[in-house]
């Protein structure tokens, strides 16, 4: 018990210290990339040569592996996915002519609808650079990992991949009963009447629940749009498919939402036989895993705890729409 309360101070310390980054967020964010870039000489996403081949026809393997948002500046730094690094990545590729074709992992349970639109468009502006796309799923590649993998030539997953989860999601907390029963009062102040929507302390009104609706509705058309044209598919047939539910590789293939059976080594072979010649094979080396010099807080605090911590830093902004799997 001693240790768990002294890991929670640690943690209450920490986010402290988190809140504080975030409040200089674009410093932080511009200055420190800038500095550390300019200090270690890197203009561009650092390659690491995985298989040695011609150097004029490259295959480049990028990875999107855990939730896709785009977090501010925290003491969980280089931990999980890193988005402005990723689209730093994806450009790169785009303006490179020796590199022919890519293969993205995705591992992921979806993420922003924001950041997801992101990363589909500018797949599509590798694509449009002639360069074919090819997808590997891992375990998961659902909602917006779906979403990201939707322009590509060839989807490959395996059986057990947990996949689908189409559509979008927002949700809020409502603690109103657990604040009376403490006594608590929430003052709010507004310049107009849905200012406070989504307002934590009390019930959403009838008008407020519609007005919310019809922005996930908006978001929902999106991604069947984004579906119909990666998968050739009519819409009336994605939204068969796009009720929420999620679906094992088999079912995807089945269904038309992948198209192989494998993984990625089965991806990135099939890749390289489209590729022709003997391509050579790179990927991008991992940002930080330090701050400052200092070890993660995952490194010093228990899992549980520098979850719990993550996730409060990364709930602050508020309710926002989802291509996201949740349990």
């Amino acid at each position: 018990m001693k240790k768990r309360m002294i890991a929670l101070v640690i943690a209450a310390s920490i986010l402290f210290v988190g809140i504080i980054f975030q409040a200089v967020g674009l410093f932080m964010t511009e200055n420190f990339t800038q500095s550390t870039t300019s200090m270690l000489g890197v203009n561009e996403p650092a390659e690491k040569v995985v298989e040695n081949g011609d150097l004029t026809n490259r295959i480049a393997m990028i990875d999107v592996d855990g939730t896709i948002m785009n977090t501010a500046a925290s003491p969980f730094g280089g931990a999980g996915y890193q988005h402005e690094q990723f689209l730093e990545e994806l450009e790169t590729i785009k303006e490179d002519a020796s590199i022919k074709g890519v293969l993205l992992n995705v591992n992921s349970p979806g993420g922003g609808v924001y950041e997801s639109a992101e990363i589909h468009d500018k797949l599509l502006e590798i694509k449009e650079a002639d360069k074919s796309l090819y997808v590997s799923m891992g375990s998961m590649a659902a909602s917006g990992g779906y979403y990201i993998a939707a322009p590509a030539d060839q989807i490959y997953a395996s059986k057990e991949t947990l996949t689908g989860s189409l559509g979008v999601i927002m949700q809020s907390v409502n603690y109103q009963e657990l604040a009376d029963k403490f006594g608590i009062k929430y003052n709010t102040f507004k310049s107009g009447e849905f200012k406070d929507i989504m307002n934590p302390m009390r019930e959403m009104t009838k008008e407020e629940k519609a007005i919310m609706q019809e922005m996930v509705d908006e978001s929902y058309e999106q991604f069947v749009q984004i579906i119909s044209e990666g998968r050739d598919m009519p819409k009336g047939e994605v939204k068969r498919l796009a009720d929420g539910r999620i679906y094992s590789g088999q079912q995807a293939v089945e269904n038309g939402l992948v198209d192989e059976i494998g993984f990625q080594e089965d991806a990135l072979l099939a890749l390289k036989e489209e590729i022709g010649g003997n391509p050579q094979i790179i990927e991008y080396d991992a940002g930080f895993g330090t701050l400052f010099g200092m070890p993660l807080a995952e490194n010093i605090l228990p899992n549980s705890e520098a979850r719990m911590v993550e996730q409060l830093l990364k709930n602050r902004q508020g309710p926002k729409l989802m291509y996201m799997y949740t349990e």
